[in-house]
């Protein structure tokens, strides 16, 4: 077995989460990836993984070891597709990453539609919430809500959100409307301590102008999930802070009410970013095509 091969079956592992899984998907023998692994931990002279029965996770060696097979294998992969004319036939495992709610419940259905018109290409979709470095963890595009520092990175613009303030009519009927930000410290809040919603809530200046305006508020409730805050402020219990898009149904539907709309943060963009060159791909290219004009509709706030 070649060392190319070796290193995509350990890339394989890792995003499988397990030898029997990889295998599966490879089409090897759990006997195969596993010698695979020994070729690749002898070659560079140290182990890589570190398995139990129940676990399995990279050593620091496999840490660096894995960010370079990504970008050894999305080099190859994109070489291999440019010289066999791939720009105009798109086709292969194409990855992409999501904040967790904006890819479930937006970037989702458009990676469904895609795929039900591009039968040789597959998607391997990671929701997570944080920031994922796309070369080294081998993504080809990533849809990020925020103000993007300068990088290395092509970025296509698909629309903004705002941070907004809202409650349940249910809650706003017994504890009362909050007119402004320094009000939300005499009530219930829920904070989001993975979030941008912590214990202290930012506004900007009032109308007399001035800095811009800190909150610390009345927090009875901390979760780690922005479904779990909504849940919690749709039953009544609190009052909740997210972006725009994560409640548009629940406030047109009139289950949750805006608040403080006149003391809201600037919107945050949202864009479909790449790393440079990765858009000459066609599996690539087909897709950012395909999902930014709905992504774009996806985007736009209609609360």
């Amino acid at each position: 077995m070649d060392r190319f091969e070796a290193m995509r079956i350990f890339v394989g592992v890792l995003d499988e989460g397990s030898l029997a899984a990889a295998g599966r998907r490879l089409g090897r023998s759990p006997a195969a990836v596993t010698r695979a692994i020994a070729a690749l931990e002898a070659h560079v002279g140290a182990r890589l993984l570190d398995r139990t029965t129940r676990a399995m996770r990279l050593t620091e060696a496999g840490e660096h070891y894995a960010s370079a097979c990504r970008r050894v294998l999305t080099d190859l992969e994109e070489a291999d597709l440019q010289a066999a004319g791939a720009r105009t036939a798109p086709r292969g495992l194409l990855t992409i990453t999501a904040p967790v709610v904006a890819g479930a419940r937006i970037l989702r259905p458009v990676v469904d539609e895609f795929l039900a018109g591009q039968p040789a290409v597959q998607v391997r979709l990671v929701l997570v919430d944080r920031v994922v470095n796309l070369i080294d963890e081998g993504v080809d595009l990533a849809l990020r809500i925020a103000h993007l520092p300068d990088s290395r990175l092509v970025a296509l613009r698909v629309g903004a959100v705002r941070r907004v303030v809202c409650a349940s009519p249910s809650y706003l009927a017994r504890r009362g409307t909050p007119r402004e930000p320094a009000d939300l410290a005499a009530h219930d809040c829920i904070a989001l301590t993975e979030a941008m919603s912590g214990e202290v809530w930012s506004f900007p200046p009032g109308h007399e102008g001035g800095r811009p305006r800190s909150v610390r508020i009345g927090t009875r409730l901390s979760v780690n999930t922005i479904e779990a805050a909504i849940g919690s402020a749709l039953e009544g219990h609190a009052i909740v802070r997210v972006l725009s898009y994560q409640i548009e149904q629940e406030i047109r539907d009139g289950r949750l009410v805006l608040l403080l709309e006149d003391s809201a943060p600037a919107p945050l963009p949202v864009h479909l970013v790449a790393p440079e060159g990765r858009l000459s791909v066609a599996k690539v290219r087909a897709f950012a095509d395909f999902a930014l004009p709905r992504l774009k509709r996806g985007f736009t706030s209609r609360v």
